[in-house]
């Protein structure tokens, strides 16, 4: 009989998998190796997910990073969901009835348009401005209906009517951006602007990226009934994206913390308490 290289090593393989599995079996009380995280880390796993069904794995862990103090991966975060997650199957992960109805670096910032629809189909433009550095959300103007040069005027000065002005701005090339009124308010306001490469949105990714979550995870889970109303419900968004909202580009810390706007508290796995946002729709832990 011949037996190959390869037939030798198929059966050291199984060899070495036999033997990890009966020194590590769940029959085996004394195994050793790590304990795995405690019940309190899983406790607050799973009340967070359960409060907020939308956070993925890598928000999570470092959402409980942020407020414990506990270097946690997303590898852990989805083992412990896996194992004791059981989430409704009527649950299509949106809010609640209650929730629903309820509802420095400062020298380059960015700006960009989306339109929201209320819930009587009404159109609204809203210009959001960023802060490219620490991802900080400047403020937004709100327009119902369509917009010319004066309107993007009036909306662009109320969004930055109590913060500095930047040295530098960028833009895209939507034609709304070119109007002479525009760019005779850059003039008097001193702001240099910066374009974008003609249709390559990933060359204006930070703010392209800021639109799709405020339209995922909160416009989508709500009405609008006008632009005093939009106003207002974007305001609370920016005060959670911009003090509580963890980011993956941040190393897991808030804009403000960044900024150093704020300063991160730990809070204790065995003491801590709830603070809700927008209305409830997210909720995070905090120390008690």
């Amino acid at each position: 009989m011949i037996i190959r290289p390869s037939t030798l090593l198929k059966f050291h393989g199984l060899l070495k998998n036999r033997k990890y599995r009966l020194l590590y079996s769940s029959k085996n009380k004394g195994k050793p190796g790590p304990k795995g995280p405690s019940p309190e880390l899983i406790q607050a796993i799973l009340e967070l997910k359960q409060r907020n069904p939308c956070f993925s794995c890598l928000r999570i862990a470092q959402q409980i990073t942020k407020t414990f103090g506990v270097d946690i991966d997303k590898g852990l975060v989805r083992r412990v969901l896996a194992k004791h997650h059981h989430p409704m199957h009527d649950d299509d992960g949106g809010p609640s009835w209650l929730t629903f109805l309820g509802h420095t670096k400062d020298s380059l910032w960015s700006i960009d348009l989306f339109r929201c629809e209320s819930i009587l189909l009404k159109s609204h433009w809203v210009l959001v401005i960023m802060d490219q550095f620490t991802r900080r959300i400047k403020g937004f103007g709100v327009h119902a209906g369509d917009v010319d040069g004066v309107a993007l005027c009036r909306m662009f000065n109320t969004a930055i009517s109590t913060k500095c002005v930047p040295k530098y701005l960028s833009s895209d090339n939507d034609p709304l951006f070119l109007y002479h009124q525009r760019q005779a308010n850059l003039r008097v306001l001193s702001i240099d602007e910066i374009k974008t490469i003609p249709y390559t949105p990933i060359s204006h990714p930070f703010i392209e990226r800021l639109i799709g979550t405020i339209r995922r995870e909160y416009l989508d889970h709500l009405f609008v009934w006008n632009a005093h109303d939009l106003e207002r419900k974007l305001e609370a968004f920016r005060k959670y994206y911009n003090q509580n909202r963890v980011h993956q580009s941040l190393a897991g810390d808030a804009p403000a913390v960044v900024s150093g706007i704020s300063q991160t508290h730990c809070a204790d796995l065995n003491s801590y308490s709830w603070i809700s946002h927008c209305n409830g729709l997210f909720q995070t832990q905090v120390a008690a």
